[in-house]
């Protein structure tokens, strides 16, 4: 497969993970974040994004929570250490044409090295970034891939809990979409 996986959203959602690229086993599968060790489904249940944890074969039923996934890049590799800094720069446009055209309240890229690849930045912090994209919050959390060595699942837990809490907070419909 070389067209990626399709992308699960919708407008105005509360918050559009974003992928550096479908690995894999997604890509292979159909359904985002389905390699064996990765704990996406895990950490988001637990920071209170969802009420249950979501199999990856049930990936479309984030969007009930106000949730979305994407990928920056859309080819699939073993690991995000493949693709090539003119494949991030090649996807830019089309990528912030869709952030315009969806408008979600966060962007949260899961790893620096997409939002870096994107922004051209060398540098940048976890967390709420000063800059906006296309208008929604930018937001850079560890990538909860079973390679990340560096964050234990408690870690993942608590960085992705703290913007689940910035998005209730600005939530204009209560808990992320009635929750």
């Amino acid at each position: 497969m070389t067209d990626g996986l399709p992308d699960i959203i919708a407008g105005r959602l509360d918050v559009l993970f974003c992928g550096i690229n479908p690995g894999m086993t997604a890509a292979t599968t159909g359904h985002h974040f389905a390699g064996r060790s990765n704990r996406f489904w895990r950490v988001i249940h637990l920071a209170g994004f969802t009420p249950e944890e979501i199999s990856p074969q049930e990936d479309h039923a984030l969007l009930r929570y106000g949730c979305g996934v994407t990928s920056v890049v859309k080819r699939p590799t073993a690991s995000a250490d493949q693709l090539s800094p003119e494949e991030f720069i090649a996807a830019a446009t089309e990528f912030r044409q869709k952030i315009a055209r969806h408008a979600p309240r966060f962007v949260a890229f899961l790893g620096k090295a997409a939002y870096c690849g994107l922004s051209g930045q060398r540098e940048v912090d976890w967390g709420l970034q000063a800059t906006r994209m296309e208008g929604a919050a930018v937001w850079i959390l560890p990538n909860p891939s079973g390679r990340n060595r560096a964050f234990g699942l408690g870690q993942l837990v608590e960085a992705y809990r703290q913007l689940y809490l910035a998005a209730v907070r600005h939530s204009l419909t209560g808990p992320l979409h009635g929750r």
